[in-house]
């Protein structure tokens, strides 16, 4: 919109000189600095090249009570009480229209997320077939929810964005892999798609196929993970075959293969999830199997320009005496720290261990004491969740995040003695109430700008919290 009035004039203007904007009918007096404020690239601040006080003010055809707010964020850097008059939509919708999008979305986002601090504040209930079967959150606290076949986007004001369709009956992974893209997969189809969320198609559709070995057929997607210029897809065929692809980004088509295994056991099954480190340009990824012997399950990592295996570990069958039968229940890693933590499925303890440091036995269990914590000794039914320097794990129903003290050890510092255990590394608190605990049993956790986004079984939404 800038264009349509940023005919050049006299660009000498003071700060403080005083300009005037009619706006849907009403006179608007403000100074050169306020809508300058807005960046040179946004309507205001092209109109500020231009007008005079002395000349007739320009008209702007727009609703003059959400610029009165706008005008007052670019004062003071907060919404006025009066914000509060409109929708979400109504003020995203004028503030693109003025170019200063940045402005609002600073002024409406969430506070920089702290685990301890945050707790349950709203539900995303998308409008049809809201249990969700997957989803993937954007680095601006944006999310896109998979429910039954359908994928809905709500962009980074949560506001709802648009939904389409896909051919699938129920999505069961989905990673956003560009800003309008996605690729989606499910246990019930073959195939791994690419869906354009700005037309709804299907762009691209990757199958794994072995002409030399007819068990290689209807491969199923079971995790999906991508790096800068690669997806990465676990595919896992009826007989258990397995592998995993890597897709390269700008052409979509499959650039190498590596991790075939034949899944005749729980330390060979399909990775359900992987995870790319861009520090090492290592992707992780973990199989959790639980029967009637309890848990089992491996931690791998590959090198995906070789496909060979620079790390494995199988439990049980690895680890100390005193922690053997205690399998972990999931696993996720700190991308940003290199630490890789682990959930037990017996006793529930949680345990780290130095992606840089890696040996037979690297975990370290970690405690915390605190006696105001209820009780929450339990393993199975647990998933964890690593995101911005801290830990979060939903047992059961509960929802809790271990943080770093402020004098603990990172990394290669932590002295692996005293049998493996520390006790002043991390402090424990949670995330929701009580009575949050009993809505159902979390299914996934992920992180989100400064948002945390938590799924359950049989439970429609998406709960947020910051």
């Amino acid at each position: 919109m800038a264009d349509e009035y940023s005919q050049p004039q006299s660009n000498h203007h003071q700060p403080n000189d005083r300009l005037r904007l009619n706006v849907g009918g009403k006179l608007f007096e403000t100074t050169v600095a306020t809508i300058r404020s807005g960046g040179p690239d946004s309507l205001l601040g092209a109109l500020s090249n231009r007008l005079t006080y002395d000349q007739e003010p320009v008209f702007i055809d727009r609703d003059p009570e959400i610029f009165s707010v706008l005008l007052s964020l670019l004062r003071s850097n907060r919404l006025p009480s009066t914000a509060s008059r409109f929708t979400k939509q109504e003020l995203a919708d004028e503030a693109v229209y003025y170019g200063i999008e940045s402005h609002l979305k600073s002024a409406m986002s969430p506070p920089p997320f702290n685990g301890i601090d945050a707790s349950i504040v709203n539900v995303i209930q998308p409008a049809s077939d809201g249990f969700t079967s997957a989803f993937t959150a954007g680095d601006d606290g944006s999310i896109w929810i998979a429910h039954g076949g359908q994928i809905s986007s709500y962009d980074w004001n949560l506001i709802h964005a648009g939904s389409i369709r896909t051919h699938l009956e129920n999505i069961t992974s989905i990673r956003r892999v560009y800003s309008e893209i996605a690729a989606v997969g499910s246990e019930s189809a073959a195939g791994l798609h690419f869906y354009d969320f700005s037309n709804g198609r299907n762009i691209a559709s990757i199958h794994w196929t072995d002409a030399s070995d007819p068990r290689i057929y209807k491969a199923q997607v079971t995790a999906i993970a991508d790096s800068s210029s690669t997806v990465f897809a676990a595919f896992d065929c009826p007989h258990n075959e397995n592998s995993i692809l890597a897709i390269d980004k700008t052409t979509l088509k499959i650039q190498s293969e590596f991790g075939r295994q034949r899944g005749s056991s729980a330390k060979n099954l399909v990775a359900g999830k992987l995870t790319w480190l861009p520090q090492t340009g290592v992707l992780v990824g973990s199989s959790v199997n639980c029967g009637a012997f309890g848990y089992s399950g491996y931690i791998r990592l590959w090198d995906p320009r070789s496909g060979d295996v620079v790390w494995d570990m199988n439990e049980p069958g690895s680890g100390r005496s005193g922690r053997f039968g205690d399998s972990f229940a999931d696993v996720d890693v700190d991308t940003d720290e290199l630490t890789m933590f682990k959930v037990c499925s017996k006793s529930g303890d949680l345990a780290m261990a130095d992606l840089r440091n890696l040996s037979e036995d690297p975990w370290v269990y970690l405690q915390d004491k605190n006696p105001s914590l209820r009780n929450e000794s339990r393993g199975g039914n647990s998933v964890i969740h690593c995101y911005r320097n801290q830990v979060f794990v939903g047992r059961e129903g509960g929802l809790e995040v271990w943080t770093t003290l402020p004098n603990g050890k990172k990394g290669t510092e932590i002295e692996n003695n005293n049998n493996g255990i520390c006790e002043d590394l991390y402090r424990r608190n949670f995330v929701d109430k009580e009575e949050d605990s009993e809505r159902g049993v979390i299914e996934k956790i992920e992180g989100g700008g400064d948002r945390l986004f938590v799924s359950r079984q049989n439970v429609e939404g998406i709960e947020l919290s910051y």
